[in-house]
C-alpha cells in the first residue's frame, strides 16, 4: 500500500494553506473516485496529480481522454530547461504574454521549477516518474500516436467459460459499431444487434477470432440456421440482411476506417504492462473522432477491461486505475449508450479486482448518480449551477450518508481555483485541499503532429503489428448481383495443387457447394472458414429392413459424405451426416473460388456409377439394425425403441399372460371352495341345532328336578318318595352331559373344516405367486435381434459432387 500526495489542506475562509498534506492511501481508491468542477476549476490538474502518483507507486493506469488534455502525462522534463518545454507550448500563449516562444518557454521551465520546489519537488522526482513507467499515447483511427486495430479487436477471448464475461464483450461491440452506420440497436429487440451478437458468439464458441471483414461476410452467408425458435431465413431475411451487410461494407469501403485496422490489437495486458511486468500509462485519446466513434472505441476498450479484469485474482489494495476524464456524455441518467454498462459493471465490481475507476466530470447533472453513489472517494471543485450541485449533493448523499451535506453545500460556494472539498471513505468529515504542482507540463491539448513527434518511437515499435483490412468476402447466391461495394479481391496466388477453374464433371451428377453452414462441416474435415474447395461425394440412399417373423418392414435414409476423392474411391472411409437440401448450396460461396485438384476421374461417368455399386456393396456388408426382443414372448421391438420402452410391452404381455393362466387355476380350486363351504355350512348349522336342543333340555331337566325334589320336600313327602326322585334326575344330567359332548364334536367339526379352507386358500397362494414370479422372469429375458440389408432392398437416391470449402 502507497500513499498519494495530492495536496495541502487550505482554510476554507482565507484559502491559506494550514501547512497539513493531503495523503491517501492507495487501496482507498478501490472504492472509486469522483472528480467534478467547472472548466478553470483545476479539475484536469488534478488528475493528472492524482495519475501521476498512482505511476510513482509502480502502478498502472489507463486513461480515456476524450479532450486531448490527459497527453500531458507525457510531458515530464527532469531538466526542466527551456529547451525541453520549448517544443511543447502554445505559441498562441506566448503572443497573449507578449513574449516570443523563447521567452514564453524559458518563463515555463522556471514557472515550473518555482511551482515544483514550493511542494518539495525537485528534478529527481520527475526523474523517478519517467523510471517507474511508461507512457503510450494511442489514436484509434489515427496515425499521429500509436494507432489501435480496431476491426481487429473480435479476438477470441481466452476463456469463454464465463457466458456474461463474453456476452458483455460482445454486446459493447456490437453496439458500437451499429452506431457507427447509425443504427441505435437494442441488444433484446434488434434484429441487426442480435444476428452479429450470434455471429461473435458462434465464433468464439469454437475458439476462433474475426476481423470486421469476416464478419460483413458472415451477415450475407451465415454459419448459423436458427437463431432462437426461429429459422434465420425467417427472423431475418435474406434481402435485409443483404441491406445490413452493405451498410457495414460501406464502413470498410471508406478510405478513412483503413486507419481503424493499424497498429496492435486491442489488448488491456499489454497497455498496462510491460514485457517484464512493469506498469504503463496507456492513455487513448478520442479528441479527434466523431461522438458515435467515441462511443465505439470507448466500449470496445470498457468491454476488454472488464474482461481482463474478471480474470485477476482478488485483492484489497489498488492494482490497476481506469481515469475517464469528462465522462458526462458516457454514463447519462437516462440514454443507455453502449458505454454505460460497463462503466456500471465497473462501478459495482472491479473493487473486489483491485482496479480503481476515477470519473471526472464537469456536468455532473448529465451524470447517473447511482453509479456515482458507488464512489467512495469524492473531491468537488467549483460548480457552474445550482442544478449541478444539487444534483452532486443527491449522489453524495447516497454515497455518504453521514457527511453534513449543508456544511458541503456551503463549503462548495466558497471554493476558490484548484481547491476541492475532499471526502474519503470511512470518514464523515470532509476537508478542503488544494492539489499539489503537477510534474507534467500541462500546455493544454496537444496537436496531431506533437503527438506524432512524441509517440514516434512508439509507433515504429508498434508498426511490427500493424493489422491491414483483408477484403471482405463476398456473399454467395445473389450477393453479387445485390450490389457490393467491396472492392475485388486480388487474383490468388495458387498452390501446385489449386485451380479457379473448376474440374470438368460428368452431366450425369449434379454439381454442388456445401454451405458453410452445414452442422456437419466439420465432420468431414471442412471447415466454414475454408477459401478452397476440395472434391467430395455426397450420397442420401433409401434403405429397407425386412424381417418376416419380427412383422418388421423399416425404411431409412441414409445419408453420407466421401472426401478426398481420388482416381481410386475408398467408400468404406465414407462419413455419415444429417443433411438437407439447404447444406447444398448451387453457387460458390465467393466470386473467386479455388479448386484442389483431384486425381479422381470426374468426367467419366463411370467414375461414379463405381462409387454408387461399392456403396451399396458396402452398406449391404455392414449396416443392420438392431431391434430387443423376447423369444418366449415372441414380442420384437421396432429400431430406435428404447429398452425401457419395450419392457415395458413385455411386462404388460406377461401380465396378460400370467392372468390368463391363474384363471385357469378357478375351476381346479372352485369345486374344492365350494364344498368346503358347503360342509362348513352343514356343520355350522348342526351346532347350531345341537346348542339349541342342550340348551331345551339343560332347562327341562332342571324344572323338573328341581321342581320334584324341592316339591318334595317342601310338601312333607316321604323319604322313600324323595329317594325314587333322586335316580329320575341323575339320570337325566347324564343326558345333558352327552348333548354337551355332541355339541363339542360338531364345533371341531367346524373348525376342521375351516382348517381345510385356509390352507386351500393358502395353496392358491403359493400357485399365483409362482406363476406371477414365472412370467415376470419371462418378461425381462430381452435379447437382441440384428436384421440386415438383402441388396434389393439398397437404392441410391441422390448422388451429387459437392465441393467442401476446407482450410
Amino acid at each position: 500500500m502507497a500513499e498519494l500526495f495530492l495536496g495541502g489542506v487550505v482554510d476554507p475562509a482565507t484559502h491559506d494553506r494550514t501547512g497539513d498534506e493531503i495523503r491517501i492511501d492507495t487501496d482507498k481508491f478501490t472504492t472509486h473516485g469522483v472528480i467534478v468542477g467547472m472548466t478553470g476549476s483545476g479539475k484536469t490538474g488534478l488528475g493528472v496529480v492524482l495519475l501521476e502518483e498512482v505511476l510513482t507507486s509502480g502502478l498502472p493506469t489507463l486513461v480515456i481522454d476524450p479532450k486531448g488534455d490527459l497527453t500531458n502525462l507525457c510531458l515530464t522534463f527532469p531538466g526542466l530547461q527551456a529547451t525541453d518545454f520549448r517544443p511543447w507550448i502554445d505559441e498562441a500563449q506566448a503572443s497573449a504574454a507578449g513574449e516570443s516562444p523563447d521567452e514564453f518557454a524559458a518563463s515555463q521551465a522556471e514557472l515550473w521549477t518555482k511551482g515544483l520546489l514550493g511542494w518539495g519537488f525537485t528534478a529527481q522526482n520527475i526523474q523517478q516518474l519517467r523510471d517507474r513507467t511508461d507512457f503510450t499515447i494511442y489514436t484509434p483511427g489515427s496515425q499521429s500516436g500509436v494507432p489501435v486495430n480496431i476491426v481487429g479487436s473480435l479476438e477470441a477471448p481466452a476463456d469463454t467459460s464465463d457466458a456474461e464475461i463474453v456476452g458483455d464483450e460482445i454486446e459493447g461491440y456490437v453496439t458500437g459499431l451499429l452506431a457507427l452506420v447509425g443504427i441505435d440497436a437494442d441488444p433484446l429487440s434488434s434484429r441487426e444487434h442480435i444476428l452479429l451478437s450470434n455471429l461473435i458468439n458462434h465464433a468464439w464458441s469454437q475458439g476462433r477470432s474475426l476481423d470486421l471483414p469476416t464478419l460483413v461476410g458472415m451477415v450475407g452467408n451465415p454459419p448459423i440456421r436458427k437463431l432462437g425458435v426461429f429459422e434465420l431465413d425467417q427472423f431475418f431475411p435474406p434481402d435485409d440482411r443483404m441491406g445490413l451487410a452493405m451498410k457495414l461494407n460501406g464502413l470498410l469501403a471508406s478510405p478513412s476506417f483503413a486507419a481503424w485496422a493499424e497498429g496492435p490489437s486491442l489488448d488491456i495486458q499489454s497497455m498496462l504492462y510491460d514485457e517484464n511486468g512493469r506498469g504503463r500509462c496507456a492513455i487513448v485519446t478520442t479528441a479527434h473522432l466523431s461522438d458515435e466513434e467515441r462511443q465505439f472505441v470507448t466500449s470496445l476498450v470498457l468491454g476488454k477491461l472488464v474482461t481482463w479484469m474478471r480474470r485477476q485474482s482478488g485483492t484489497t489494495d489498488l492494482r490497476a486505475m481506469l481515469y475517464m476524464d469528462e465522462v458526462a456524455g458516457y454514463l447519462p441518467p437516462t440514454a443507455n449508450p453502449p458505454t454505460k454498462k460497463p462503466i456500471m459493471t465497473l462501478m459495482k465490481q472491479a473493487r473486489a479486482f483491485g482496479v480503481g475507476v476515477v470519473l471526472s466530470t464537469q456536468n455532473p447533472v448529465d451524470i447517473d448518480y447511482k453509479a456515482l453513489s458507488n464512489a467512495g472517494t469524492w473531491m468537488i471543485g467549483r460548480l457552474s449551477t445550482e442544478r449541478d450541485k444539487a444534483r452532486l449533493l443527491e449522489g453524495l448523499t447516497s454515497a455518504a450518508g453521514g457527511v453534513d451535506i449543508g456544511a458541503v453545500d456551503d463549503t462548495i460556494s466558497g471554493l476558490g481555483k484548484r481547491e476541492f472539498v475532499l471526502r474519503v471513505p470511512g470518514k464523515d468529515a470532509t476537508s478542503v485541499f488544494t492539489t499539489r504542482w503537477a510534474m507534467s507540463y500541462l500546455r493544454g491539448p496537444m496537436t496531431r503532429d506533437q503527438i506524432s513527434s512524441l509517440m514516434a518511437d512508439a509507433r515504429a515499435e508498434a508498426a511490427t503489428s500493424t493489422a491491414t483490412i483483408p477484403t471482405a468476402p463476398a456473399v454467395a447466391d445473389g450477393a453479387a448481383a445485390a450490389g457490393s461495394a467491396t472492392p475485388a479481391a486480388a487474383e490468388p496466388e495458387l498452390g501446385d495443387d489449386e485451380s479457379t477453374v473448376m474440374p470438368e464433371v460428368t452431366d450425369s451428377i449434379p454439381v454442388r457447394y456445401v454451405d458453410v453452414a452445414a452442422p456437419w462441416i466439420a465432420d468431414v474435415g471442412g471447415s466454414e472458414r475454408g477459401n478452397r474447395l476440395q472434391a467430395a461425394v455426397v450420397a442420401r440412399i433409401n434403405l429397407r429392413y425386412d424381417e418376416t417373423k419380427a412383422d418388421l418392414v423399416h425404411d431409412e435414409e441414409f445419408e453420407c459424405v466421401i472426401t478426398p476423392l481420388d482416381d481410386h474411391v475408398d467408400v468404406t472411409q465414407l462419413v455419415a451426416v444429417d443433411y438437407d437440401e439447404r447444406d447444398l448450396r448451387t453457387a460458390p460461396p465467393t466470386e473467386s473460388p479455388v479448386y484442389v485438384m483431384t486425381d479422381a476421374k470426374l468426367a467419366n461417368k463411370t467414375f461414379f456409377s463405381g462409387i454408387e455399386r461399392d456403396l451399396k456393396d458396402h452398406l449391404y456388408r455392414t449396416m443392420e439394425v438392431e431391434i430387443p426382443a423376447n423369444t418366449e414372448l415372441k414380442l420384437y421391438g421396432r429400431p430406435g425403441e428404447e429398452a425401457d420402452a419395450f419392457e415395458a410391452r413385455c411386462l404388460t404381455l406377461a401380465n396378460d399372460r400370467a392372468d390368463e393362466e391363474i384363471a385357469k387355476l378357478r375351476d381346479k380350486y372352485e369345486a374344492k371352495v365350494d364344498k368346503l363351504r358347503d360342509q362348513i355350512e352343514a356343520a355350522e348349522d348342526r351346532v347350531d341345532v345341537l346348542e339349541e336342543q342342550a340348551s331345551s333340555k339343560r332347562n327341562s331337566e332342571l324344572l323338573s328336578t328341581a321342581g320334584s325334589l324341592l316339591g318334595g320336600l317342601l310338601g312333607g313327602k316321604s323319604r322313600s318318595s324323595m329317594l325314587g326322585k333322586l335316580g329320575t334326575a341323575a339320570g337325566r344330567r347324564g343326558r345333558t352331559n352327552a348333548s354337551k359332548e355332541r355339541l363339542d364334536a360338531a364345533e371341531n367339526k367346524v373348525d376342521r373344516l375351516q382348517e381345510d379352507l385356509v390352507e386351500l386358500e393358502a395353496d392358491l397362494a403359493d400357485d399365483i405367486t409362482e406363476i406371477d414370479a414365472r412370467w415376470m422372469s419371462t418378461a425381462k429375458e430381452i435379447t437382441t435381434l440384428s436384421v440386415g440389408l438383402e441388396k434389393s432392398d439398397i437404392s441410391v437416391a441422390q448422388l451429387s459432387l459437392a465441393w467442401l470449402p476446407v482450410d
